[in-house]
């Protein structure tokens, strides 16, 4: 495949069904239903390129992959680069996956505006897919803040009654780091008189630079993430998101963050990382104890489903900064599984959102005896997010809380308190939508799952205990990777110790 250029086809594919949808014509129903079979094969297709990607992709190495270049803006060194490696290769594969999934959640719970909808979805794929192959800090910028508009059209056209407030807050809080990102990059430009990512990570940037320059980044990956405090945009977006427009905020978008710092903090910044840690340790225990609380006292299962999100960004922030292998892979591997478990938590919300139209739990009750097929469902991805051994959520929480023990007892000892919460929330969650008696009149009537609900479980169902029983094929693929991030960052901690030996 040397010389075709597979990452570009795969990131700008879902473009081309965006051409197609605006081409179609007819009455309202006939444009709805072209609409949503176009965004479903063209994603499906691309998420077919992505797994051919996956299958040729060379385990044993940490260089990038697929690598595609073409100037762009010569004078100013900014180029087209396109590249994967251990740690892009399966968000991009977690972003083609969900594209599909939430186009078939949406078949009939979006009835309004089919096109536009369908255009905006695919239009944020293009931008997803961009964000973690894109190897020029510009063309970063431009995918990672592209998410933005396609995400904020969907929460606030397709969104609950408050919409337009939730939408404009994610916008703005979002906006608001990324300004200082883009002045993190603009430094770092003049400092190595490029933009291109590969120079970048073995450019040794100034030692007085470097706590300005990771504070910048943190700002806006720490929102993205979210991290407590810039945590608040979350559940706000989260309930008044269309259903497929929380699967993808939770499965993907969230993972930008801990992306950033895997990519860019971590490696570039290793002087800088090594002096805030304990910061990241702080506020990630904070996060996980407070939110995992705080979801344990909420009535709307949407709500409750957001905040254990935050708490389990918590777990990927410990594991990223413990700088161990065990943690850094662990922390990959907990995105990973997050993305899939937390988009099937937010699936299971919407199943019974159609049918009833509330998210709060006390209108539930009993449904095990109407929906035995959906339970099931519901269990487990409910056990994989308490992570029950046999369950993806169970090995990300394993090795990041052993890369945790590793470098601090008290940070994995305070961090563990999180599983124990996590568990009290969502089999609390489970016990009061599923079990007890079935007394409300207007719950007897639900139907269990149909084939298309069940078509989009299935997938996400056997994916969770596959990477729970089984998880060395995705383990394999980042291995080289984040041997070579430890390697790089412990040289240059060392070799900074070594300058301060001799300059005394």
């Amino acid at each position: 495949m040397d010389g075709f250029p597979l990452l570009s086809l795969t990131t700008f594919l879902p473009l081309v069904g965006v051409a197609f949808i605006l081409m179609v014509r007819g009455d309202e129903d006939i444009v709805a239903r072209n609409s949503r079979y176009a965004a479903l094969w063209t994603s499906l297709v691309t998420f077919a390129l992505s797994l051919f990607i996956w299958f040729n992709f060379d385990h044993g190495t940490s260089d990038f992959q697929f690598v595609e270049k073409a100037a762009w803006l010569p004078r100013f060194d900014v180029s087209y680069h396109l590249g994967v490696d251990g740690i892009s290769m399966l968000f991009v594969l977690l972003s083609t996956f969900l594209t599909p999934i939430c186009v078939l959640a949406s078949w009939k719970a979006v009835t309004s505006r089919v096109r536009e909808y369908m255009i905006a979805f695919l239009v944020l794929e293009t931008m997803m897919i961009g964000t973690f192959v894109a190897l020029d800090f510009v063309l970063f910028y431009i995918f990672f803040e592209g998410v933005l508009i396609p995400m904020f059209i969907i929460i606030g056209v397709w969104g609950g009654p408050r919409r337009v407030y939730s939408a404009f807050k994610f916008f703005l809080y979002t906006l608001a780091g990324s300004v200082l990102l883009l002045v993190a990059i603009l430094v770092m430009y003049f400092q190595a008189d490029t933009t291109d990512i590969p120079t970048l990570l073995v450019t040794d940037i100034a030692p007085h630079l470097q706590p300005w320059l990771w504070l910048a980044l943190l700002a806006s990956f720490a929102v993205k993430l979210p991290m407590w405090p810039v945590h608040t945009w979350l559940p706000d977006a989260h309930v008044e998101a269309p259903t497929a427009g929380s699967v993808i905020l939770a499965g993907v978008l969230l993972k930008m963050g801990g992306y950033g710092f895997l990519r860019f903090s971590v490696p570039m910044l290793p002087l800088a990382t090594d002096q805030f840690t304990p910061l990241i340790y702080a506020l990630s225990i904070i996060a996980i104890i407070y939110t995992s609380l705080v979801a344990l006292a909420q009535e709307d299962m949407k709500k409750l489903i957001a905040y254990s999100s935050v708490a389990h960004m918590g777990f990927v922030t410990i594991g990223i900064f413990s700088l161990t292998d065990h943690g850094i892979q662990g922390a990959i591997f907990q995105m990973l599984s997050h993305g899939i478990i937390s988009a099937a938590l937010f699936l299971c919300v919407g199943v019974v959102y159609d049918r009833v139209h509330s998210r709060e739990i006390a209108d539930y009750g009993g449904l095990v005896e109407r929906m035995p097929k959906y339970a099931f469902v519901f269990m487990i991805f409910m056990l994989g997010s308490v992570g029950l051994p046999g369950t993806s959520g169970f090995i990300g929480e394993f090795l990041v809380l052993l890369g945790a023990f590793q470098d601090n007892t008290w940070v994995a000892f305070l961090a563990s308190t999180g599983i124990i919460l996590g568990a009290a929330y969502m089999l609390y969650l489970y016990r009061r939508v599923i079990f007890g008696k079935l007394e409300k009149e207007n719950l007897k009537k639900l139907l269990d799952l149909e084939p298309r609900e069940v078509a989009v479980m299935v997938p996400l169902v056997l994916l969770v205990l596959w990477m729970g029983i089984y998880p060395m094929p995705f383990l394999d693929v980042f291995d080289a990777s984040v041997a070579n991030l430890i390697e790089g960052y412990e040289g240059a901690l060392a070799a900074s110790q070594g300058v301060s030996v001799a300059g005394r």
